[in-house]
């Protein structure tokens, strides 16, 4: 555990979800991420969930430093999140995104091959999908680091906005991996879609390389923050 001067605090932003293991995994990374770190840090959410993002800016007393655990840029990433950060009385240093990362990419292999899932297997990356151009182009990125990190062409399949749906690209003896960090509505959609005769991979979930890349942009953003 590396010490930090004093003043800083983490705090990790998810959507949110009804769904209570799903909110559990940014809690268990910002738990993760602050011991090894050695600063506070804490999860937030944007919406379905509490603390709510807006409420936590308003109430920070310390400058802060904001991760987003999201995956792609989109509505929350370029409106909620910075007008919350408006309201904060302190400095804040909001991050990007999570994804696309190489990170994410080879904790998705690990998934695939916990669920079965073989090497030279065709793999389709689901996600939750976009209306924003700019997510759409952050979910290829993915799909290129998991085909190179698996080693095996990848394809994409959106549950939602842009890119066409899982029935339309996942073939029997595919293995579909969820572009997803926690449990919920879409990832049970995912297992839904897919369809028979299909590895099915978790979500990436809380898994040590996503605290790996948490700490790497909490320290990112410590670096450029008043108090780093």
């Amino acid at each position: 555990m590396t010490t930090r001067e004093p003043g800083h605090q983490l705090v990790l932003v998810a959507h949110g979800t009804r769904n209570v293991d799903g909110n559990q995994v940014s809690r268990a990374v910002a738990v993760a991420a602050g011991e090894r770190l050695g600063i506070p840090a804490r999860a937030a959410f944007v919406e379905l969930s509490e603390p709510l993002f807006s409420d936590v800016m308003v109430e920070v007393d310390v400058p802060v430093v904001v991760v987003p655990m999201l995956l792609s840029t989109g509505f929350h990433v370029q409106t909620d999140l910075p007008e919350a950060v408006a309201k904060a009385s302190v400095p804040v240093t909001l991050g990007t995104p999570l994804g696309p990362d190489p990170l994410l990419a080879a904790a998705q292999v690990e998934r695939l091959l916990e669920a079965g899932a073989q090497r030279g297997q065709r793999v389709v990356l689901v996600a939750a999908g976009s209306s924003d151009e700019a997510a759409t182009c952050d979910q290829m990125g993915a799909v290129a680091l998991l085909a190179r990190a698996w080693g095996s062409p990848v394809e994409l399949a959106t549950l939602s906005g842009h890119g066409p749906r899982p029935a339309d690209v996942v073939r029997p003896g595919d293995a579909v991996s969820p572009y997803l960090l926690s449990p919920g509505f879409f990832h049970d959609r995912t297992r839904r879609e897919a369809g028979e005769g299909v590895v099915v991979a978790d979500v990436i979930g809380p898994h040590p390389l996503v605290v790996d890349l948490v700490v790497e942009r909490a320290d990112q953003l410590m670096a450029r923050s008043p108090v780093g």
